[in-house]
């Protein structure tokens, strides 16, 4: 990598901003898939509530040496220290400002994703004199992330759009909704299981990487983007146009990336390319729509 575009690059990913560009654009798409006016407020809301949680996520933890970390992203994260509190602080007020402005709805749901979302990380209870978040309980990890990000991008636009009588959409509709996205990020999301799978066994974290082994976790990927496909191919309510085979290119795209991936390559590989695939979702849909 040109040694001048690395500094930029780790800031981008490191400090979680890259990230939350990818929430804003799933966020994005739900607005594009329901063929409704943006609401800037949910956007700014997904984007500086996915920078607090992550950043809060891995603060917190504050290991012992975090420059004898094998992982760049620890090393960064910690030797930027009081700028990542820094950012974390700012997205908090911005958080804050936003949370006003949402529907009662909304906010209920956004308090409950919430304290889902803080709950992963903290140490809430005890078992056998060790303090454990939910992150600990076996199988609870994959699903919570998945779920809070499945529920805060598809879930919230629409209760605005309901708020403001601007969308009738049914239960059923929401939840084809809801499932496919959770299928997405599940998928992108393994990977990451596989690269850390190592370091979950010494915290005694039980993902699908850690009990089934690599091969298998990747076939579950594969397995959950072709469930993707066969949803997107079973409820497109508009036939065969733009928005189905935007979403089926990016699929395809995803599946071939997560096999590409191994848990030795770099982290760029990962936070850029895998997490990229939320952006490129987004991107896909308004190229297909513009071009073809």
């Amino acid at each position: 990598m040109i040694k001048s575009l690395q500094k930029p690059l780790d800031f981008l990913l490191f400090s979680n901003i890259f990230i939350s560009l990818g929430a804003a654009a799933q966020g994005l798409v739900t607005y594009h898939l329901l063929n409704k006016p943006v609401n800037l407020a949910i956007i700014l809301f997904l984007f500086f509530s996915t920078i607090l949680t992550y950043n809060f996520s891995i603060l917190i933890q504050n290991p012992k040496n975090p420059q004898l970390s094998t992982f760049r992203r620890v090393r960064w994260i910690f030797s930027h220290y009081r700028l990542n509190v820094g950012i974390t602080i700012l997205s908090t007020i911005a958080l804050l400002i936003v949370f006003t402005v949402l529907s009662f709805k909304a906010q209920i749901l956004v308090v409950l994703l919430g304290i889902l979302s803080m709950s992963y990380a903290l140490p809430i209870f005890s078992f056998k004199g060790k303090k454990l978040g939910l992150r600990n309980i076996p199988g609870v990890k994959l699903f919570l992330i998945a779920s809070v990000w499945a529920l805060s991008s598809v879930l919230l636009p629409i209760l605005e759009l309901r708020h403001t009588h601007q969308i009738e959409i049914t239960t059923y509709n929401i939840c084809i909704l809801v499932v496919k996205r959770f299928l997405f990020v599940v998928a992108i999301t393994i990977p990451f299981d596989i690269r850390d799978m190592f370091q979950d066994k010494v915290y005694g974290l039980k993902t699908i990487a850690t009990v089934f082994g690599e091969k298998k976790a990747l076939l579950a990927c594969q397995l959950m983007l072709f469930s993707y496909l066969v949803l997107l191919f079973l409820f497109r309510d508009n036939g065969f146009n733009n928005d189905f085979f935007a979403l089926s290119t990016t699929i395809i795209l995803s599946g071939w990336l997560i096999f590409k991936s191994k848990w030795e390559k770099n982290e760029y590989y990962y936070f850029l390319y895998l997490d990229g695939t939320l952006i490129l979702q987004y991107l896909m849909l308004v190229v297909f729509q513009f071009v073809f």
